[in-house]
């Protein structure tokens, strides 16, 4: 896993001041951790952008905050809703052998070789993400599984099929192993579906029933934040 790193200078500027601070290509930003006083930061939007891209919200991140190293993961992004742009992070810092909790996507690949797919059927993905814990060299960027063994409409890929790094484990020791992640289907019973409740084909909930499966999620084709700051609202 590559090194993901930031640079970030500590700020001054609060309340009415960061639409400023914004409008200069800053992002403002906040580094909590441990008995520390939380940190006030900023950081270029550009490099800012991309370290959000890359790490999410379960890789580390290397922070250097007026030149003391950190190690870090984004605990909440918030990000303009119109112009799509991150307004502002919170950081927090952990340790090399602090064993970190965190949700990872899952990542389907093999979209177009399945027999299911060959046969005209569709594959939707009904969990996008999963909790794993592990110390933060070994945790993952995502959990990747194939959908090429899919064939039938009785065919599914669930929580039981995926193999963990080593060093990483399922956050609930309790796991549902038989969580369904993605499931085949008719197009002609998603048509139907649709038709009936006047919504969006890629909501199977209703369709679920009728197979007896557990998707806990809101499904979406394979081939397609937490609440903000209050400080970032000033």
């Amino acid at each position: 896993m590559n090194e993901i790193s930031l640079k970030l200078d500590k700020r001054v500027a609060e309340g009415k001041k960061l639409a400023k601070l914004r409008d200069g290509g800053y992002v403002p930003s906040v580094v909590y951790g441990g008995q520390n006083v939380p940190a006030m930061t900023q950081s270029k939007v550009v490099e800012t952008t991309k370290v959000v891209k890359a790490a999410g919200k379960h890789t580390p991140v290397h922070l250097v905050v007026d030149g003391t190293k950190k190690l870090a993961i984004i605990k909440d992004v918030d990000v303009d809703p119109v112009r799509h742009t991150v307004r502002h992070i919170a950081f927090h810092t952990i340790n090399q052998n602090d064993v970190i909790t965190t949700e990872v996507p899952i990542v389907l690949v093999g979209q177009g070789t399945s027999e299911a797919e060959r046969a005209g059927l569709v594959i939707l993905q009904a969990l996008d993400s999963i909790e794993v814990k592990a110390k933060p060299a070994h945790l993952p960027e995502s959990i990747v599984l194939s959908i090429a063994g899919l064939a039938t409409e009785d065919d599914a890929l669930m929580v039981s099929d995926i193999v963990l790094p080593e060093g990483v484990a399922f956050a609930d020791v309790d796991q549902d192993m038989e969580l369904v992640i993605a499931n085949v289907y008719e197009p002609s019973a998603l048509a139907a579906e649709n038709e009936a409740a006047g919504g969006d084909a890629t909501d199977v909930s209703e369709v679920e029933s009728e197979k007896g499966t557990a998707a806990e999620a809101s499904a979406t084709p394979v081939s397609a934040e937490a609440s903000p700051e209050a400080e970032s609202k000033k």
